[in-house]
């Protein structure tokens, strides 16, 4: 039997108190699949008075000397979140010779590259599939099953909690808020939410999707980001009324900007999905992504996104192989970056738009609208008419555009809130899936 390898772990959350739990009820079953006993010789926290039972661990193991505990370990599990200090501590892990499992995606969408190549040089394993959505399989298919095709496009849902919180508005009606608070109760969502409803978490885990499918450095300001706050009750009826659900995407897909230079164009934002659309059946706080490839098609990863016990299966997989290595020699995949494909701002992008506007109820009006929208290069797909109101003599239009980049349809908004016979345009939101 191969001498027992040194397990550390930083943070002992909801999420490492389950990987905890999990390696000392089934010690036996790890040592068969990594050939090696899992021994964890320490975890490092920051408050040693709160209990911890859920973890099942000595307590003389907790310790607040993170430096100190990595230096000691082959294997080194980063659930503390945030960038520092788990940067300096995983490149002075990594230094010592341990390998890096990790699931900050805030770290990893901001400073992935130079995490990379400390790993590379001191040939060790970087792995971090809990980092991008939770217990669902992502980072390995696209890193290694699809490493001889080529993907065209990933587009997903990767925030179990804005997921939650606009299905319940679509089912129930209620309005954001509300949902947020309850959101909050079931534990989906944080008491400062802003990560989640801003969409600056699924930024940071578009990014590293994005790095990993295009073989290209893409970093979390590389990628553009609008936040679910200013969905409304109104928007989500009117998407109901076109046969379509608003889900918060991330959406990372081969461009060609107005040159014809071909880059990647990754963005986050709210969008509008048809209800026949995989993704608009993906409901409460589970995840889903829909990847196109050139060789394999469609393919669609789905299962739960966020918790402790499931996110724990990411980690202790990721654990796994970096200890087979540990015992077996050699390393797993490393960096991939060879294209280095330029980022395309969201302008390059190509997408439909979804507006909802009041115009004056006069003869006409259609038309001119109509008009503005074609001036821009810019077609229709559908449009209807909503309420009339009787005050202001105004009527409620609803209109969706056929995809067009989205410089273009950006224009397009502009023009009509210009325009005299538009009283306001309420609402703008992006289209996918048609």
């Amino acid at each position: 039997m191969t001498t027992s390898l040194r397990v550390a772990l930083l943070g002992c959350g909801v999420v490492g108190s389950a990987v905890a739990a999990r390696l000392q009820q089934h010690r036996d079953d790890f040592t068969a699949r990594v050939g090696a006993p899992l021994d964890i010789v320490g975890v490092a926290v920051r408050d040693l008075d709160r209990p911890r039972p859920e973890s099942g661990l000595d307590p003389s193991l907790f310790t607040t000397d993170a430096e100190e505990l990595v230096t000691r370990a082959d294997l080194v599990v980063e659930l503390m979140g945030g960038i520092e200090p788990a940067r300096g501590l995983l490149r002075r892990a990594m230094e010592h010779g341990a390998s890096v499992v990790t699931a900050n995606k805030a770290l990893l969408g901001e400073d992935g590259p130079e995490l990379y190549e400390v790993a590379e040089k001191q040939d060790v394993d970087l792995y971090y599939e809990a980092a991008v959505a939770g217990a669902v399989p992502l980072v390995r298919p696209l890193r290694e099953s699809l490493a001889g095709d080529t993907v065209h496009r990933v587009m997903g849902i990767v925030n179990g909690t804005t997921n939650f919180i606009l299905d319940k508005m679509d089912r129930t009606g209620a309005d954001l808020e509300s949902t947020l608070k309850e959101a909050q109760e079931l534990g989906y969502a944080e008491a400062d939410p802003t990560a989640d409803v801003e969409g600056l978490d699924a930024r940071a885990k578009a990014a590293i999707i994005a790095s990993i499918a295009f073989h290209t450095r893409v970093r979390t300001p590389d990628v553009y980001c609008e936040g679910i706050m200013g969905v409304t009750p109104d928007d989500i009826r009117a998407a109901r009324k076109i046969g379509c659900v608003i889900k918060l995407l991330a959406i990372c897909e081969r461009t060609a900007d107005p040159r014809g230079a071909l880059g990647v164009n990754v963005r986050v934002h709210p969008a509008l999905v048809p209800r026949t659309h995989p993704l608009a059946t993906v409901h409460d706080a589970f995840n889903a992504v829909f990847v196109e490839a050139e060789l394999a098609g469609e393919l669609m990863f789905y299962g739960q996104g966020a918790g402790g016990v499931p996110t724990s299966s990411a980690v202790l997989g990721d654990l796994v192989q970096a200890a087979r290595h540990k015992v077996r020699g050699g390393r797993g995949p490393g960096e991939s970056a060879y294209l280095a494909l330029d980022v395309h701002g969201i302008g390059s992008a190509t997408t439909g738009y979804f507006i909802r506007m009041d115009v004056q109820d006069r003869p006409g009006v259609l038309g001119q609208v109509a008009g503005v929208i074609a001036a821009q290069g810019v077609s229709i797909e559908s449009i209807r008419q909503g309420l009339k109101r009787s005050e202001g003599g105004l009527a409620t239009l609803h209109l969706v555009t056929h995809p067009a980049t989205d410089a273009a349809l950006a224009r397009t908004v502009d023009r009509l809130r210009a325009h005299e016979d538009v009283a306001s345009v309420a609402s703008v939101l992006r289209v996918e899936g048609l």
